[in-house]
């Protein structure tokens, strides 16, 4: 079989209609036709200065106000589209709204709607035959009760399964496709409809939709099958034709949910922010989440690890999110081993990667996924007991940059802090109070000022709690999972040092290997987030450890600065929403150390001229817990503190009025004394 005499050209992006004709604000862009509602645009360039611009269709003879936008991006909150903003070279995905075709436009243009200008425009040949999805056979019934009805082609990548049916017995059964007349054991396993390499389940009368996994598509195979690894054997297929035209695969087809009644069991988890809904589905239960979430949050939910009260470890939850980067809805199955950010085997870290079906709209985030009653996995797996009722947890939290849960997050708004119990198998269960689209957004509380040190050769770094949406993450733009460094007891401050000076960090923030939650090295490093334990070869050789890091004689890298664990701990609640300065939050924490007769680790740094002016403080073993180091040229540090570290470990704030006062006695008279032991 030639292929290639099948296969489109690549890079295949539908049918060419050709370029935008520019005038004005420098429009360019390669126009194709992807599918009947669906335009693409290779290379689009906007300069963004026009106020009121949109991407604008219609059917009069030229582009003219009686045409309507087609909004970009197409997900978007407000009643409004956004305007476009500025875009150079950028590949766009424009699907028409309301049920609109490309057969029912003569033109697509980018319009200023505010002056009614034409800035670009294209116009559509009429009769254009566009790449359609394909309609095939059904399964052929051969074996384990296989059928379905005719499935369709929906693009290079994308089947859709109709009225699937399958007994699920067999025992390493697989999507499955490849080349020749028949299936053969020379082919390729294709994910399930939830993503899954697992064999497959049974089924009874679902529609699915499947997807080619890497770079494989239509035009590389002649058939797609159920077929048994083990046992070589096909259960039933369906030839793929030579003649296809299918729309190309670039992402405008999404994975569709199985269609199922909607879920009638509903449980409010945290207030005014995440409900829970299910239901049992033969050997599945099938979970609903809905959120109101930023796109850089997670939701959690699953079993506590202790029943009668929630337990965060031993649980078995579910975390899912928004995957920005990918632009698709994630599920992904955690086990909770101990308190501590995944540090790649202990902690918070992800078991194994779920199915997932969402939407998010009006800062609501809705995730479906599905979770078998009884797994196999005794040691990760919780069950799901129809029996009985049982403790479950939820939470809602920021996620880091590998898009993976940060824990630590304990105020009541975003943690489960009461027992919830839930019977999954009871129905019409439907106990939310409130719809989650009426909530609006609470504005967060002032951020407390950065703090300062300065002039200081030995500070003291242990750890703390962050101060929740005053503290660390407001300060740092980053997430945290609940803890960060408290340098010279002050929660991350900005240090200030001198190159060719010495400093000696003594830390005290743990040094026992086998609990993560109490074991973070310091070490310093280019790298705002940290975490050097965690990384691949490639990641670490991006960056740059400038102390606190040392090699074995086989490579591996190690830290130096593990010392015994001492916390600031709280002396009740976290109490940071309604402290309105550090100092005051300071004093409902209290410092405790795990082993009295502990030692510290000390970490000594000669800082060389090479020292680029802004390195970072961090954790060997977990990430964003640490924050800026300034690097300063000799004698400097006395211009900024203007007396030798005499306002050393202080905020920038409280350094800014100190000075002023310095310059105006006067003032002094006026103004009560500072706290005593400041």
């Amino acid at each position: 079989m030639n292929i290639d005499s099948r296969a489109p050209k690549e890079p295949y992006y539908g049918r060419e209609i050709g370029h935008l004709t520019n005038f004005g604000h420098g429009i360019k862009g390669q126009v194709f036709a992807v599918d009947e509602s669906t335009l693409f645009v290779k290379g689009f360039a906007y300069d963004g200065n026009a106020p009121d611009a949109f991407f604008w269709v219609g059917n009069s003879p030229r582009p003219s106000p009686e045409g309507f936008i087609i909004p970009y991006p197409e997900e978007y909150s407000g009643r409004e589209p956004p305007v476009l903003q500025q875009h150079t070279n950028t590949d766009i995905i424009l699907k028409l709204p309301m049920g609109k075709r490309i057969r029912d436009i003569r033109w697509l243009s980018v319009w200023c709607r505010r002056f009614t200008v034409d800035f670009g425009e294209i116009f559509i040949p009429p009769g254009l035959d566009v790449p359609k999805p394909r309609v095939l056979p059904e399964f052929k019934r051969l074996a384990h009760g296989l059928r379905s009805s005719n499935i369709s082609i929906l693009d290079a990548k994308t089947f859709y399964i109709p009225n699937l049916h399958y007994d699920g017995a067999g025992p390493d059964a697989y999507f499955w496709v490849g080349n020749g007349s028949e299936p053969n054991i020379m082919g390729t396993k294709v994910p399930n409809e939830l993503g899954s390499l697992d064999p497959l389940r049974g089924y009874q009368g679902e529609d699915i939709e499947i997807q080619l996994p890497g770079n494989l598509t239509v035009y590389d195979i002649d058939w797609l099958a159920v077929w048994c690894v083990e046992y070589r054997h096909n259960f039933g297929h369906v030839y793929i034709p030579k003649d296809l035209d299918v729309p190309p695969a670039l992402g405008q087809t999404k994975i569709a949910p199985t269609s199922k009644p909607a879920n009638v069991n509903c449980k409010e988890l945290l207030r005014g922010k995440l409900n829970v809904m299910w239901e049992v589905m033969d050997d599945f239960i099938v979970i609903e989440l809905v959120g109101r979430i930023r796109e850089d949050q997670y939701m959690a939910f699953g079993i506590s690890g202790s029943h009668g009260h929630p337990q965060m470890i031993g649980a078995d939850v579910v975390v899912a999110f928004y995957d920005r980067r990918q632009r698709r809805f994630r599920a992904e199955d955690y086990y909770m081993s101990s308190l501590a950010q995944c540090d790649g085997k202990l902690g918070v870290c992800p078991d194994e990667r779920i199915g997932v079906s969402g939407d998010r709209s009006h800062g609501v985030t809705k995730i479906k996924y599905r979770r078998l009653l009884q797994t196999n996995e005794a040691v990760n797996d919780r069950a799901y007991p129809l029996d009985r009722q049982i403790s479950v947890i939820a939470a809602i939290g920021p996620l880091n940059s590998r898009d993976e849960a940060n824990a630590h997050s304990h105020t009541g708004t975003e943690v489960t802090v009461d027992d919830v119990q839930i019977d999954f198998a009871s129905r019409n269960d439907h106990t939310c109070t409130d719809a989650l689209d009426s909530f609006r957004e609470e504005d967060g509380p002032e951020p407390w000022p950065s703090r300062t040190i300065l002039g200081e050769k030995t500070i003291t770094a242990r750890i703390g709690p962050t101060g929740g949406k005053r503290g660390y993450t407001p300060i740092t733009g980053h997430p945290s999972w609940g803890i960060a460094w408290y340098m010279n007891d002050l929660l991350i401050p900005e240090i200030y040092v001198e190159r060719g000076q010495t400093y000696t960090f003594i830390v005290e923030g743990g040094d026992e290997t086998t609990q993560p939650a109490k074991y973070h090295p310091l070490y310093i490093t280019s790298s705002h987030e940290g975490g050097y334990g965690q990384l691949t070869e490639a990641q670490k050789r991006r960056e740059t450890v400038y102390a606190g890091v040392e090699y074995d004689a086989d490579g591996y890298a190690y830290p130096t600065a593990a010392g015994r664990y001492c916390e600031w701990k709280h002396k009740t609640i976290d109490r940071s929403a309604e402290i309105a300065t550090f100092d005051e939050y300071k004093k409902t924490l209290q410092l405790s150390c795990d082993d009295p007769n502990g030692q510290p680790a000390y970490l000594n740094w000669t800082v060389v001229d090479e020292t680029p002016d802004l390195v970072y403080y961090q954790c060997f073993t977990h990430r964003n817990l640490g924050w800026k180091i300034h690097v300063v040229n000799a004698g400097e540090t006395s211009k900024i503190s203007g007396s030798h570290g005499l306002y050393g470990s202080v905020s920038s704030t409280v350094l800014y009025t100190l000075l002023l006062l310095a310059l105006v006695p006067g003032l002094f008279a006026l103004l009560p004394l500072p706290p005593k032991g400041f």
